[in-house]
């Protein structure tokens, strides 16, 4: 504990890129009464609205929280929920310098409505088609430019059009020339273009569904694949191998809900760490506080292992809050204590 501790309190002489889909969260809080007279649905009397930057933006806002300097490089467009978004972003300390409009985009909106604390309905308003080749190129020239300044770069890749193969091939090869930190939060989709990261963090469904798009060949002809079967344990250990070996990775960190996390090393080593989680009210945003805590441990000289025990921490912390939240540095330290 003396040794984690010591590299929670490094955090704050980290310095992270975040790239990837930038997401406002809306939330609309009320109370219900009545079902409405017009159709079967609940009538939800609201009294009260909150914006959270989610998203890459809510990694970046897990950063910021923990008291590392971090800068975001995404896209939003030119409406009015983009000055709502980057307002949030400068009241956390957010450098937004990356970030480009794009007018023929929606600013990724996600609204909830809630009733005390129960999420009633979600309306999620976004764009999902791949950059234009000047977005591009735009992006990558900013992080061209300015990647030295980084210790680390985190890909957060929600399928909304922002990492796209070419810029992730552009990208991850100019990290790995300047001999950065990469990681990625994975769309299992996209599991073929993270060659060449330092690590991954996917749930386990989005292993499963990965190596199943990936065809990875079986030499052993052990482990038979079909979509309608349940991965096992067993297959979760094979899978996150092959997927270790296939994609060139230092390790991957699967995190696996309520039975905690597990890592697997370029070396061969597997750990399984326990969750530390000592009550549950809500999951969402908890991968992104893996990641973000995963990687600002790497940044500060923590091995995998150090790292991903910080940051199973850090999720067993935010999960006991109610949306899209983080943990602060102190919280941290505390949760260790």
């Amino acid at each position: 504990m003396k040794r984690l501790k010591e590299i929670i309190n490094r955090f704050n002489k980290a310095k992270v890129l975040v790239v990837g889909d930038l997401i406002l969260d809306e939330y609309i809080w009320g109370a219900v009464e009545r079902i409405s007279p017009e159709a079967p649905v609940p009538i939800v009397w609201a009294n009260k609205k909150t914006y959270v930057p989610g998203g890459a933006a809510n990694v970046a806002n897990n950063i910021s929280a923990l008291g590392a300097e971090v800068c975001l490089a995404g896209v939003t467009g030119r409406d009015g929920n983009k000055d709502i978004f980057l307002s949030e972003l400068k009241k956390r300390k957010i450098s937004a310098r990356g970030i480009f409009k794009e007018p023929r985009r929606h600013t990724t909106v996600k609204t909830r409505i809630l009733a005390g604390h129960q999420q009633v309905v979600r309306v999620d308003w976004e764009h999902t088609n791949p950059l234009s080749k000047e977005l591009n190129h735009r992006i990558l020239k900013f992080i061209e430019q300015n990647i030295a300044g980084f210790d680390a770069v985190i890909i957060e890749d929600y399928g909304k059009g922002v990492i796209n193969m070419q810029l992730l091939f552009q990208l991850i090869a100019l990290a790995r020339s300047k001999k950065k930190i990469i990681t990625v939060d994975p769309k299992e989709e996209h599991f073929q273009y993270y060659q060449g990261v330092t690590s991954i963090t996917p749930n386990r469904r989005e292993l499963e569904n990965a190596i199943r798009n990936l065809k990875i060949k079986d030499t052993t002809n052990k482990f038979k694949l079909s979509n309608d079967r349940l991965f096992t344990d067993k297959d979760i250990d094979y899978a996150a191998r092959q997927v270790l070996k296939y994609l060139g990775l230092d390790s991957i960190l699967v995190t696996l809900g309520e039975h905690g996390m597990q890592l697997f090393e370029s070396s061969g080593r597997i750990t399984h760490i326990p969750t530390v989680a000592q009550e549950v009210f809500d999951v969402s945003g908890a991968g992104d506080t893996v990641i973000s805590t995963f990687t600002l441990a790497l940044s500060s000289g923590a091995t995998k292992l150090e790292a991903a025990h910080i940051a199973n921490f850090a999720a067993g912390i935010v999960v006991g809050k109610v949306g899209t939240a983080v943990t602060t540095r102190k919280e941290l330290l505390e949760r260790l204590s």
